[in-house]
């Protein structure tokens, strides 16, 4: 008998920090990744299900609230039994937080129409221990104003070949940023919020770090708009470091009407 006509698809949240990124990477031994320590999850459940497939390669150190990954079983076991048992089998560092039916053979990457990330600033002279990890300390003052000025250049369509590292060889790099925004979460905290139907490697890290030298007066305003039209990386600002970011969720499409998913 053949297994399930349908595949799971999972909601995972991790701390990156202690991972070399969400992707396998072979030939590497002793490399710690999300996607085989979720695949090792899977498989003391299910040792015939697939492997999982991810929507998004985030980078060493970068957290997730909302990575989404398919994988299709070979046994037939409720979405409410997938979340808690892959909990139970799983580290500390991540969490399944949710599961649905899909249709089999789901590729979560092909149907992301849209994701948010969201990269974090601690505007603090001095460490704190609680922000540790989940957030860039930044001891300079920094013009809000400016940054948001400098913010709203991204948004729109735009050849974003100066905003990748040199491992992104990538021939086509125009993407859509429908959203760019700088927001207070409190007196010390400043998020820098972007949504964009995809990315380039390490293309949110550069441009926070963009937007902060812009903010702290080390480049011109107008810096990425020059950036964009000349396509030179060497016209941004520093990459920022990985742990101030978050992939805070993917919209997936055709999934609208919610299907057999635990918790609702």
């Amino acid at each position: 008998m053949g297994g399930p006509d349908h595949g799971i698809l999972l909601t995972v949240a991790y701390d990156g920090e202690r991972f070399s990124g969400w992707a396998s990477q072979v030939g590497q031994a002793g490399v710690r990744t999300v996607e085989d320590t979720l695949r090792a999850a899977i498989a003391s459940m299910d040792p015939g299900a697939s492997p999982p497939r991810g929507a998004s390669r985030t980078d060493a150190g970068v957290h997730a609230e909302g990575q989404v990954a398919a994988f299709d079983p070979s046994r037939t076991i409720e979405p409410r039994g997938w979340v808690l048992g892959l909990d139970a089998a799983l580290p500390d560092d991540v969490a399944v937080r949710a599961a649905r039916q899909v249709p089999a053979f789901f590729e979560p990457r092909a149907a992301a129409r849209g994701k948010r990330y969201r990269y974090r600033l601690l505007l603090d002279p001095v460490r704190d221990p609680l922000l540790r990890g989940r957030a860039w300390r930044v001891g300079h003052p920094l013009d809000l104003d400016r940054m948001k000025r400098e913010a709203s250049r991204l948004e729109g369509t735009h050849d974003f070949r100066a905003f990748r590292s040199a491992k992104d060889e990538r021939e086509n790099t125009t993407r859509t940023l429908g959203r760019v925004a700088i927001e207070r979460e409190s007196e010390r905290v400043v998020g820098i919020v972007v949504e964009g139907t995809a990315f380039l490697h390490n293309m949110v890290r550069i441009l926070a770090g963009t937007l902060v030298d812009v903010a702290r007066g080390q480049l011109d305003e107008g810096a990425v708009t020059r950036a964009i039209a000349s396509g030179k990386r060497d016209d941004l600002g520093a990459t920022a470091p990985a742990h101030g970011l978050v992939l805070e969720r993917v919209e997936l499409a055709g999934l609208e009407d919610g299907g057999d998913a635990w918790p609702r």
